[in-house]
């Protein structure tokens, strides 16, 4: 499991405030981690346009959203249904960018 790729993740079940149901979600976690542990750390994708500073836009042939950065978690890679392609560059630099801001500063 690549970083960087999308997947559909079976989130069930939640607590609270946690995004539920399957959906797509990309892999923030490094392929170091990914080939090591059972589990894997991604960020959902919403449908709901949110203007948050912590949400980053996608917009694939089959996708289109807002990543959660807000949400990110770690999920066993049980969890993962299906698959996907990897995200654009563009994409992939405005996630490093969100985090950056969010959890180095």
């Amino acid at each position: 499991m690549k970083q960087y790729r999308i997947v559909t993740v079976n989130l069930d079940p939640t607590i609270g405030s946690e995004i539920k149901k399957t959906r797509p979600c990309v892999i923030i976690s490094p392929i170091e981690l990914n080939e090591s542990l059972n589990t894997i750390i991604i960020a959902p994708i919403t449908s709901k346009p949110k203007k948050y500073p912590t949400r980053v836009r996608i917009n694939t042939q089959h996708i289109k959203g807002n990543i959660a950065l807000d949400q990110i978690r770690t999920i066993d890679k049980k969890r993962v249904v299906k698959e996907g392609r990897i995200v654009s560059t563009k994409t992939i630099l405005k996630i490093k960018e969100v985090i950056n801001e969010m959890l180095v500063r």
